[in-house]
């Protein structure tokens, strides 16, 4: 089965435990519930933020998620005048049959602008995606 890559960017209103931990667990649950993503197909993520963001790791919340055997990193993205701010970004590689075409990328809260052909094919609303995470996924708190 081939390993195949699936990316995603959200933002956070401000530098806090909480919101970067809200913003990637509604990031990678959109990212779960599009794809049709199991964790154990999980090969292992890749998780950075912008300077800006140093009050959480983002990996928690993926942790939070039930990512308990998934091997997990996470870093700083380029700090290039004028990017994003407060910006998450994930790599997730992922052991699937689905063809590199077939997989949406899910960009959200701002994000969009950093890939606006994978931003406007996914229309969002936020509100159910927080009741989909409570429902479908083992949320713990970290």
């Amino acid at each position: 089965m081939p390993c195949r890559g699936v990316r995603g960017a959200t933002t956070t209103d401000a530098n806090t435990r909480d919101e970067i931990l809200a913003a990637t667990q509604q990031l990678l649950a959109l990212m779960i519930r599009v794809n049709g993503i199991d964790s154990e197909d999980i090969a292992s993520a890749f998780f950075t933020v912008t300077q800006d963001l140093n009050a959480e790791f983002p990996a928690s919340a993926a942790r939070q998620l039930g990512w308990t055997d998934v091997p997990l990193l996470c870093s700083y993205e380029i700090d290039v005048p004028g990017s994003l701010e407060r910006c998450i970004r994930i790599l997730a590689n992922w052991n699937t049959s689905k063809g590199q075409s077939e997989i949406v990328h899910v960009y959200i809260k701002g994000a969009e602008k950093l890939r606006p052909e994978f931003g406007e094919a996914l229309p969002v609303e936020l509100e159910p995606v927080e009741g989909w995470i409570v429902n479908n996924l083992p949320v713990t708190r970290v």
